[in-house]
């Protein structure tokens, strides 16, 4: 939910999210159209499918629990390497490296240089201290976002800045570097907000094809709302049923 939407919208979110469905039984016995309803106004409702989609594969293949395995865990529908090992270390306190941007950012600093997916991987695994994964994972993870800031980075502030080969001057070796994440195109007038106006839309009731253009702010462009809707039926947001769109 984090994920490309502020905290304070989050929070409250959250803990509704959590009283609907409380573990991945519950979340798998719902319609995934309840699930999206639930998620609207969070960014990429695909996310929410995928939720769906991971809850009923562990119901159906590890009994209702998330497995403690790197391998199961990546297996699953929606989850790749930064979701599985942020379950590993902040659920299970299993010692392995979570990389997110601002973490990715922090290492290429530190080394002084761009690095690969893979090698920040490799030089964060590395650096975890035996048996405290999970401390360690939370400060990295406060240290890009509060203190090594992609804009204006605190360095005069942070407290193991004598490891750092940049330290402020020069290039900055985290530009283009793996896992750091450059400038989000625009949101505004976007597919991106077309979709979610629909899927907002539909969370209220079904939708009539005739209906699409204006409803997803575009009245003058009915093609292109066409061609969009179709999009979120193929990512399984939606069903279309002759000129009808609803949730699935």
């Amino acid at each position: 939910m984090l994920q490309q939407t502020r905290v304070d919208r989050v929070v409250p979110r959250w803990g509704r999210f959590l009283d609907r469905f409380p573990d991945p039984a519950a979340c798998a016995e719902a319609p995934v159209g309840d699930v999206l309803r639930e998620w609207s106004g969070l960014g990429y409702n695909r996310r929410a499918v995928n939720l769906h989609r991971c809850a009923t594969q562990v119901v159906a293949m590890h009994g209702g629990d998330l497995p403690a395995d790197l391998d199961a865990l990546l297996a699953l529908p929606g989850i790749g390497s930064y979701t599985a090992r942020a379950v590993l270390a902040f659920a299970f306190e299993e010692d392995v490296a979570v990389v997110d941007t601002n973490v990715a950012r922090v290492l290429a600093r530190r080394a002084g240089r761009r690095l690969t997916m893979g090698g920040a991987q490799a030089l964060a695994d590395a650096s975890v201290p035996d048996e405290e994964g999970w401390a360690w994972n939370q400060v990295m993870l406060d240290l890009g976002a509060l203190v090594c800031r992609a804009r204006r980075p605190r360095c005069g502030e942070c407290p193991v800045s004598g490891g750092c080969a940049w330290q402020g001057s020069g290039p900055d070796p985290a530009t283009g570097s793996a896992g750091v994440s450059g400038t989000q195109s625009r949101f505004e007038g976007s597919d991106r907000q077309g979709r979610g106006r629909l899927v907002a839309a539909l969370g209220r009731g079904p939708v009539a094809a005739r209906h699409l253009a204006p409803v997803m702010g575009w009245p003058d462009d009915p093609g292109r709302s066409e061609q969009v809707a179709a999009g979120v039926v193929a990512d399984g947001l939606a069903i279309r049923s002759g000129s009808t769109y609803r949730l699935p």
